[in-house]
């Protein structure tokens, strides 16, 4: 015959199952969300931008109505969204 369980093993266990389901839980909330809020595919690059003949790209950044291309040589040039060249800016 085995001995009753104490009351306080009894609560203990109650708790580690809960614990197990919440955390269960909140592992398939974090990844349902990340595959419903993470954008897909969306950004439209241009074929080609007309790069300076000089310039060693060290960054592309994308906003809503241009690129930005920051090279190795303390520039910022500055291009379309159909990739055209419109302005340089001397980082210093």
């Amino acid at each position: 015959m085995n001995p009753p369980e104490p009351p306080n093993l009894r609560f203990l266990r109650l708790l580690v199952t809960i614990l197990t389901a919440v955390m269960i839980a909140g592992l398939i909330t974090v990844v349902a969300l990340l595959v419903t809020r993470l954008p897909g595919a969306t950004v439209q690059v241009p074929e080609a931008l007309d790069m300076p003949g000089d310039a060693s790209i060290l960054a592309v950044t994308q906003a809503p109505g241009f690129w930005l291309v920051t090279t190795t040589d303390g520039r910022a040039l500055l291009f379309g969204p159909d990739g055209s060249f419109r302005r340089e800016i001397a980082i210093e």
